[in-house]
């Protein structure tokens, strides 16, 4: 028994920490977890049953992956081969629950390759596709991050070559209002990340410190400027904090090479971020920002455009990838919104209801929309925002609402 779910959950972690390596030393820890649970007090009950539903995601995950691995692959030899001196292989089972260790971690490094979540999801599986194949060559658990880092890494920049995607910038659509700013870059395969997808800082230490400024949208959109192998040396030197050494080995590039690629990408990088620092990264939402976005989602259920614009800045910009619709400056913004806002128009899109939500470090809503005639709301969009220095709204960034279930928010209200 714990007095609460807190204590719960830290003796959890803690165990966690010790516990035994692999699938059998999972399934004990479910067995011990199902023996624990106890129905009163209610809050310990849950506490617990959300434990053991954790646990068996898991072990369905690892059973999945060592099925997947076990089969035979589309593609008999990786596109790149990882070589190193070879040890006993793993079999299925303990090779899948070691990766699956790591799994979060290597997707939000696939993600800030790619800028794009279902991307990053096919990539892990691609990853953990390779390293089965290149099994032999693992040469122990204790480096099995950097093993895997190293194949994630060329698995994205193998995906980038076959894409050969380059950001553009929005072009202005005939009889729309963008307002009189320059046109923002618009890259079509940016996606949100879920925050509850994140390593813990007990699953990704090296880089807890840094990974919400490199998770922010503005961060992952400047990055896909950069050709993928200055790309690949910028993530691993200045995000995960690999040496040259390192970035070398993993990419096959002499250190001079690294050098030279890191000292290539900065400059381009600060080119494509907000002029000041604070403008883009922080300690996180502060519940001022929290309120701020209660407003914002009232006010869009209320139809109450004043009070949108009261929390806008004067130059926000909108974003709707892969549309191609954009608005830059809180004029603009305002007269494209006041027609679906306004019930009297033929265009009102209809009324709406909110969830709150977390993407890439940063506060979001989700918006469903009832549809004149209709009584069901459907997802619609999710605006993930940014605030400038004085709190006030200056990007808003809006998705299309197919990612919705990776954030926990149903598809109809």
């Amino acid at each position: 028994m714990y007095c609460s779910a807190a204590c719960r959950q830290k003796a959890y972690r803690e165990r966690q920490g010790s516990a035994e390596v692999g699938v059998d030393g999972l399934i004990k820890e479910i067995g011990r977890q199902v023996e624990e649970l106890v129905p009163q007090p209610p809050s310990v009950f849950y506490s617990g049953v959300t434990e053991l539903s954790s646990s068996v995601a898991r072990l369905r995950r690892v059973a999945r992956t060592a099925r997947d691995t076990a089969q035979e692959s589309v593609t008999r030899t990786p596109v790149t081969e990882v070589t190193a001196p070879a040890e006993v292989p793993l079999d299925e089972g303990d090779f899948a629950a070691l990766v699956e260790s790591h799994r979060r971690e290597i997707q939000v490094h696939c993600y800030r390759m790619t800028g794009s979540y279902d991307d990053a999801e096919d990539l892990v599986q691609e990853t953990f596709l390779r390293a089965w194949r290149a099994r032999e060559s693992f040469q122990g658990r204790a480096g099995a991050r950097t093993w895997l880092y190293r194949i994630a890494t060329n698995a994205c920049l193998d995906f980038q070559r076959r894409t050969a995607r380059r950001p553009q910038r929005y072009e202005p659509l005939p009889g729309m209002n963008h307002g009189g700013g320059e046109p923002p870059a618009r890259v079509t395969w940016l996606q949100p990340y879920p925050d509850d997808e994140l390593p813990s800082a007990e699953e990704q230490p090296d880089a807890a410190a840094v990974s919400r400024e490199t998770l922010e949208l503005v961060f992952l959109a400047a990055v896909q400027h950069l050709p993928p192998r200055q790309r690949a040396v910028l993530v691993l030197r200045d995000v995960l904090g690999l040496t040259a050494v390192e970035t070398g080995e993993a990419l096959d590039m002499t250190v001079a090479s690294v050098n030279s690629a890191l000292q290539r990408a900065r400059p381009t990088l600060r080119d494509r971020l907000p002029g000041r620092r604070a403008d883009w990264t922080a300690d996180g939402p502060t519940e001022h920002q929290r309120t701020l976005v209660k407003r914002y989602m009232a006010a869009a259920e209320r139809l109450d455009l004043s009070e949108v614009a009261a929390l806008l800045s004067e130059d926000v910009t909108l974003t709707m990838p892969p549309n191609p619709f954009w608005f830059v400056g809180r004029d603009a913004l305002l007269e494209f919104l006041s027609v679906s806002l306004d019930a009297d128009s033929p265009m009102f899109l209809g009324h709406w209801r909110h969830l709150p939500a977390r993407a890439n470090g940063q506060l979001a809503a989700g918006g469903y929309v009832r549809r004149p005639g209709t009584t069901v709301y459907r997802a619609q969009v999710l605006d993930v925002l940014r605030f400038d220095a004085d709190d006030r709204i200056v990007e808003i960034t809006s998705f299309e609402p197919h990612l919705f279930p990776a954030f926990g928010l149903p598809l109809r209200l």
